[in-house]
C-alpha cells in the first residue's frame, strides 16, 4: 500500500480524498495555488506545496507542477478527484514514465473513452445500445448538415474531445445547422483545445441515468447499481439521488450489465461511470464513460456502504475487489444537492466572493462535504461548487423531508447560492411524483425568483451571532459574569 499520496486538485474533493488517506494511514500531500493559500485542503493534509499563479493553466492543469510536486514530496501515487487533469490521458501517460501511480484507469482507456466517437465504436462493438449518430468527428459544414439530414432533425452537436456540455447545442432545423456548428467548434475549441465535432440524434426529455462501476487488474468488475441525475441546468447536474425513482429490477438488470460490459469492452481498472440515456419507452442508450470519480459518488457509498475513494485507491495498488456482484445491495434513498456559488435568479452565474457567515446543517443522516469557512473568499477563476449537501433515509419520501430539512439550516452568507432554488424543486409536485428529465429545469423553473415574502432567518442568524460576539467581548472586558443572551442587545425586535 502507498505510504503517501499527492492530492492533484482542491476544494472539498481534495478534503474528500486527503480525509480517507488519513482513515487508511496514508499520508497526503495538496496542492494550492495563490488563490488556495488559506483553503481547506491546504490546512488538512499533511503537507502542501505551492504550485503557481491562480489561473488554472499556470497551476493545477500544469502537468510538470503536478509531477514535480509528487516527485518532491516522495508520494508513490497521485489522486486527481474530479474536474482539472482527473481526465487527462498526458498526467496519466506521465506518471506511468516517472514511476507514479495513477490513480484512475490507464492513459490509453482515458485518450480512448475521452473522445465521444471512439467510445461509440467500442461500444457499439461491445453490443452496448448507443445513440443513431455519427461515427467519426467531422469539421466540414457541409457533410455536417448531409449527416443531421441522414439522422434526422433535430440532432445533438457534442464536442468529440470533451463534455460538461461545452460545445454542445440542440438544432432543430436545417436552416440552424451551419451556424450551430460554427459555434460548436469554436467552444470546444475554447474548452478541450480540439475543436472536433460529431451529430446525435436529440432525444426528447430523457432521464440521465448513470452506473457507478468499479474494475480491478484482476479482471473483476461490479456495478454500485444507478444514480438518477436529471435535474440539471446547462448540463451540469444540480440533484442526484439514488435509487432512481423510474427504475424496475429487470430494468436494473439489464442496465447494469451493459455497464459491466462497457468497462470490459474498454479494457477499463479503477472507478469510473458509464452515463445512460433513458427515453420515454424505457429504452436506453450509452451516452458517455466518466474515466473519474464522479461528483456524485456520495449517495452511492450512502446507499451501499462503500468508500469509493478506498476502493479506487486499493485498485490502484494492485489488490483485486474484496466483494462480488451478488455482494452490492442497496438500502434506502439518498439525494445529494450540489451547492454552487452561483445565482441561479440570475441564469445560474458565478457568485465569487467572501463567505461573511457559515452554518452547516447537521443530524441523523445528513452528510456535507464541504469545502469553505466562513471568513473564506470563493475565488472567481475555478468551478463555484462549494459543498455537496447529502441526505440518506429509508427510502423516497422521507430523505426528500430529510434534505428539505438540512437546506433550511444550511446558511451562506456573503455570496449568492441555489439553496432557496433547491428547495423549491425539491417542494414542486414533478419532483415529488419522480417526473424527471433533463430539461426540468427549463420546462418547469425557466426565470426563478426567491419568494419575497419568506422571513430571512439565515441573515437574522448572522446577526444574532455578530451582535453575541460583541456582547461576549464587551463582558470579558467588563467583567460581566451574568450569563449572556442575545435579546439582551437586540432589544425590541421581535420576529
Amino acid at each position: 500500500m502507498f505510504k503517501k499520496i499527492l492530492v492533484a486538485n482542491r476544494g472539498e474533493i481534495a478534503l474528500r480524498v486527503i480525509r480517507t488517506c488519513q482513515e487508511m494511514g496514508i499520508a497526503s500531500a495538496a496542492v494550492y495555488s495563490d488563490a488556495d493559500r488559506k483553503a481547506l485542503h491546504v490546512l488538512r493534509a499533511d503537507q502542501a506545496i505551492y504550485i503557481g499563479a491562480s489561473e488554472p493553466a499556470s497551476s493545477y492543469l500544469d502537468i510538470e507542477k503536478i509531477i514535480a510536486a509528487a516527485k518532491g514530496t516522495g508520494a508513490q501515487a497521485i489522486h486527481p478527484g474530479y474536474g482539472f487533469l482527473s481526465e487527462n490521458a498526458g498526467l496519466a501517460r506521465r506518471c506511468e514514465e516517472e514511476g507514479l501511480v495513477f490513480i484512475g484507469p490507464p492513459f490509453r482507456v482515458i485518450q480512448d473513452l475521452g473522445d465521444k466517437t471512439v467510445a461509440r465504436k467500442i461500444m457499439s462493438r461491445g453490443g452496448i445500445p448507443i445513440i443513431p449518430g455519427m461515427a467519426h468527428a467531422e469539421s466540414v459544414i457541409q457533410i455536417l448538415a448531409e449527416e443531421a439530414g441522414r439522422i434526422g432533425y433535430p440532432v445533438l452537436i457534442k464536442a468529440a474531445a470533451g463534455g460538461g456540455g461545452k460545445g454542445m447545442r440542440i438544432v432543430f432545423t436545417e436552416d440552424e445547422i451551419a451556424d450551430a456548428c460554427r459555434q460548436a467548434a469554436s467552444e470546444a475549441q475554447a474548452a478541450f483545445g480540439n475543436g472536433a465535432i460529431y451529430l446525435e440524434k436529440f432525444l426528447k426529455r430523457p432521464r440521465h441515468i448513470e452506473f457507478q462501476i468499479l474494475a480491478d487488474s484482476h479482471g473483476n468488475i461490479v456495478h454500485l447499481l444507478e444514480r438518477e441525475c436529471s435535474i440539471q441546468r446547462r448540463h451540469q447536474k444540480v440533484i442526484e439521488e439514488t435509487p432512481s425513482p423510474v427504475m424496475t429490477p429487470d430494468l436494473r438488470a439489464a442496465m447494469g450489465q451493459s455497464a459491466v460490459d462497457a468497462a470490459r469492452a474498454s479494457g477499463y481498472v479503477n472507478a469510473g461511470t458509464v452515463e445512460f440515456l433513458l427515453d420515454e419507452n424505457g429504452k436506453y442508450y450509452f451516452l458517455e464513460v466518466n474515466t473519474r470519480l464522479q461528483v456524485e459518488h456520495p449517495i452511492t457509498e450512502m446507499i451501499t456502504g462503500i468508500d469509493i475513494v478506498r476502493q479506487q485507491i486499493r485498485i490502484a495498488a494492485g489488490e483485486p475487489l474484496g466483494f462480488t456482484q451478488a455482494d452490492v445491495k442497496g438500502r434506502g434513498h439518498a439525494i445529494e444537492c450540489r451547492i454552487y456559488g452561483e445565482d441561479p435568479e440570475n441564469d445560474f452565474m458565478p457568485s465569487p466572493g467572501k463567505i461573511a457567515y457559515l452554518q452547516e446543517p447537521s443530524g441523523p443522516g445528513i452528510r456535507n462535504d464541504c469545502g469553505i469557512y466562513s471568513g473564506f473568499v470563493v475565488p472567481v477563476e475555478y468551478d463555484p461548487i462549494l459543498s455537496k449537501l447529502i441526505v440518506w433515509a429509508a427510502d423516497r419520501n422521507q430523505a426528500v423531508a430529510r434534505m428539505k430539512n438540512a437546506l433550511s439550516q444550511y446558511v451562506i452568507l456573503g455570496i449568492k447560492t441555489p439553496i432557496a432554488f433547491l428547495m423549491d424543486v425539491l417542494a414542486s409536485e414533478p419532483f415529488r411524483d419522480g417526473e424527471t428529465c433533463t430539461d426540468f429545469i427549463a420546462t418547469h423553473f425557466e426565470g426563478w425568483k426567491q419568494r419575497t415574502d419568506e422571513v430571512h432567518l439565515a441573515v437574522l442568524a448572522y446577526v444574532a451571532d455578530e451582535i453575541a460576539g460583541a456582547r461576549k467581548t464587551q463582558a470579558r472586558i467588563s467583567g460581566t459574569t451574568e450569563p449572556f443572551t442575545p435579546w439582551q442587545t437586540i432589544g425590541n425586535w421581535r420576529l
